[in-house]
């Protein structure tokens, strides 16, 4: 294990932009854009599948402060995806900015531009729209080959052929195996046959959906936007308006919280139109409501779990099937589903004898899914690592026992995890830390408190991935300034996540400089280097690399430059502390010299920029383990401590690692108590604000710990992986099991309410 002690990196240095935020300047779009761009607002559907036959938009044209209105008559007819995702995008070409046939309660159906709000709201309710009202699609179980389709256009369109069609509502499927998986079966001495279901979990980032859009000083579109995908948003924008991308500039400020739903560009289409048709700066700015009914949510997938095990806890099979929900659009449906087998499977790597694992993923007409933290491995490990928790009680085993003897380890080669080898692997280690840190042994038992209550304890492991491999593609470049500091650009979007401190910190180590003499400028499409964009967990991983070669280079010609100013071989010096020094005269020249002589007669740049992806994609490894207090009156959880260990290989800033680890443990906690998404008979969510849906309080999470067990991973930046998304994996499975021991039942739909716990022990 190559591990060294290192200056700046594996130190917990502040935040770049902390301080701006804790003193509430101005960062984030609506703070530094003009105010006096025209607002843009969108009417939207009553109903979850109707035809447009008529929009009378007559009067709402006289309000004054309307400039104007556009309906689906107005808007270019090529279909296109709002998935951030790498061209060609996997997710179908299925949307119009405006179209004729509405396809869930919340879509799109005029575009109002005014000078005002109060002028767009008015002139809102006066239009007037006949709809023809369709039968619609809402039970995502008869979708498959139902004749009512949400997609009847001749016009759908998919750039990759991953198993879908629409003349079956089929966004994807698809089918990976290994063994044989009915022979092991019928040779196990248990078998465990389960079903799970996840709900349409919400971000509920506290900056909504926005964007602004202005025209240049070129008459080029500038969107300045709170999104993780500035290049694919740039793509997105020239196939939706038909404009090509050298006439597009992307940018986005500080973002207030993305998850996932901002890979998505749920809402840049809309006032990148109206500037372009009125020529006027335009700001659109989701109201909660709208972030609610139509925003980017997670998939709500059915997850049927067979496992097969012999009596001494060795589990030799796991089948998976995915029925997954994409609403009515595509949108990051065909990828989000593989995570929850390709990232759940693998965790049994060290028994398993077969595995299968096959998926759908179908329309509805309910609001279109997209993608969330942990993108479908969230769903996929609720489910495993349940029926493992399940096999364990039935076999009267310690469920960490079982799966210390079943887990993958370092070394292992992962059929279910496209056969990559788990070259940096300290699960076993996390298991072990994580079981004396929370007093495993102790809270493990179940304990009446008297009054009904109970107190329990569960368990569930995970893994994520660092990248998607083989696409992924993160660049950087690094410039010599004239008084010897740094500046890094990248293409990344810090959404509160540090990439901005964490890769900073990277320059500060590789150029031996100090952390504060490292500036970080990002993201703009016109600046920035190519880079996927901030999602699959890539940053850190892919773009910190790219730093890494930017930086090797950089050194090589700062070496180079100062060699001639030293009159010696670039062999003979060395950079270190602020200066390069010849190794054998001992003479020295400071980087603002070089840096001032690399700006005379010279041609040698000093400055660099490197491009990275990776082949591979290591997984990350947690073990979460909880405790929990169960009135058995009420049906009131309430979590007393949540322990967690992650291996995240080499952590770049300890300090922003245990906040990610605490922020995601928070959201599946969320997901796995409180947090619930319905619909009502025609399809319309009722949970349509803060008001009905419940998101955790500190006052929810009791009391967290975190700690990090380190592995080295060869193909990292300094050794790290990725940490960003695998935090929120193990809370459902793991309160699941804590309930279950506290009450004898076990629920396996997302969330688990009060309600459900009550109502459960009733039917005892």
């Amino acid at each position: 294990m190559e591990q060294r002690e290192y200056k700046v990196v594996g130190k917990s240095f502040r935040k770049k932009d902390s301080m701006q935020l804790l003193l509430g300047k101005p960062v984030y779009v609506d703070d530094v854009t003009p105010k006096d761009a025209l607002v843009v607002k969108i009417l939207r559907s009553p109903h979850a599948n109707a035809i447009v036959q008529e929009i009378n938009t007559k009067a709402a044209r006289f309000v004054p402060g309307v400039v104007d209105i556009y309906t689906w008559e107005d808007v270019p007819q090529t279909r296109f995806a709002i998935a951030g995702q790498t061209y060609p995008e996997p997710s179908p070409y299925d949307r119009l900015i405006l179209d004729r046939h509405v396809r869930f309660a919340g879509d799109a159906v005029a575009i109002i531009a005014a000078e005002t709000e109060k002028a767009a709201l008015k002139a809102m309710k006066l239009i007037k729209v006949k709809y023809e009202v369709l039968e619609a699609v809402l039970d995502y179980h008869t979708a498959l080959d139902n004749p009512i389709l949400v997609h009847p256009e001749e016009d759908w369109e998919p750039p990759c052929e991953v198993g879908g069609t629409n003349k079956r509502n089929l966004v994807a499927s698809g089918l990976d195996a290994e063994g044989d998986v009915e022979a092991v079966l019928a040779d196990c001495d248990i078998v465990l046959d389960r079903t799970f279901h996840t709900k349409a979990f919400q971000q509920a980032m506290m900056e909504p959906f926005t964007a602004y859009a202005e025209l240049d000083r070129y008459g080029r579109l500038h969107l300045i936007s709170s999104t993780q995908i500035v290049f694919h948003t740039r793509r997105i924008l020239s196939r939706a308006l038909g404009i090509p991308k050298s006439r597009i500039r992307v940018e986005k400020p500080r973002i207030g919280g993305g998850f996932g739903a901002k890979q998505t560009a749920v809402c840049d289409v809309y006032p990148a139109f109206v500037t372009l048709k009125t020529g006027r700066p335009s700001r659109i700015t989701y109201t909660r409501e709208e972030a609610q009914i139509a925003g980017s949510p997670r998939h709500e997938m059915e997850i049927r779990v067979r496992l097969g095990a012999n009596r001494d806890g060795k589990i030799r099979v796991l089948d998976l099937y995915t029925l997954s929900n994409s609403g009515a659009y595509g949108e990051h449906g065909p990828t989000t589903v593989g995570l929850s087998g390709h990232k759940s499977i693998p965790l049994y790597t060290g028994s398993l004898e077969a595995y299968r694992f096959g998926y759908d993923v179908v329309y509805t007409n309910l609001q279109a899914a997209g993608a969330y933290r942990g993108y479908g491995a969230t769903q996929g490990i609720f489910a495993v690592e349940s029926v493992v928790n399940e096999l364990a009680e039935t076999l009267g085993m310690d469920p960490t026992v079982i799966r210390d003897q079943n887990m993958v380890k370092e070394g292992m080669v992962m059929p279910a995890y496209y056969g990559e080898t788990a070259n940096a692997c300290a699960l076993d280690r996390c298991m072990a830390h994580c079981r004396q840190m929370f007093g495993w042994e102790e809270k493990y038992p179940v304990r009446d408190m008297g009054n009904g209550k109970v107190r329990s304890a569960g368990v569930a492991m995970a893994m994520q991935g660092s990248c998607i491999s083989n696409v992924d593609v993160g660049s950087a470049t690094v410039k010599l300034s004239e008084d010897g500091t740094y500046n890094l650009m990248i293409g990344a979007a810090d959404m509160g996540t540090g990439c901005d401190t964490i890769l900073a910190q990277m320059v500060a180590e590789m150029m031996d400089c100090r952390f504060d003499d490292v500036a970080v400028f990002g993201a703009d499409t016109d600046a920035s280097p190519y880079d996927s964009g901030s999602y699959a967990s890539s940053t850190t991983y892919i773009t910190g690399k790219a730093v890494e070669k930017a930086c090797t280079q950089l050194k090589a010609n700062i070496c180079a430059i100062a060699a001639e100013m030293l009159d010696c071989a670039p062999e003979a010096v060395v950079l270190e502390s602020g200066r390069v020094c010849n190794i054998d005269t001992h003479q020295t020249v400071s980087l603002t010299d070089i840096s001032y002589k690399a700006q005379v007669g010279n041609c040698i740049p000093a400055e660099a920029t490197a491009t990275h992806s990776s082949p591979v994609s290591p997984p990350p490894y947690m073990v979460g383990m909880v405790e929990i207090e169960l009135d058995k009156r009420t049906g009131l959880v309430t979590i007393l401590d949540y322990m967690a260990v992650v291996d995240c290989g080499i952590p770049i800033n300890p300090a922003l690692a245990r906040i990610q680890t605490e922020g995601g443990i928070v959201q599946g906690i969320g997901h796995t108590l409180m947090e619930n998404v319905t619909y009502d008979s025609h399809g319309r969510p009722v949970e349509s604000s803060f008001m009905q849906y419940k998101i955790p309080t500190r006052l929810d999470m009791g009391t967290l710990k975190v700690e990090f067990e380190h592995s080295y991973e060869p193909t990292g930046p300094f050794g790290a992986k990725s940490i960003g998304e695998i935090v929120i994996n193990t809370p459902a499975p793991a309160i699941a099991h804590a309930i279950a021991r506290a009450t004898g039942v076990w629920h396996r739909e997302l969330p688990i309410t009060p309600e459900k716990v009550a109502m459960s022990l009733v039917e005892e």
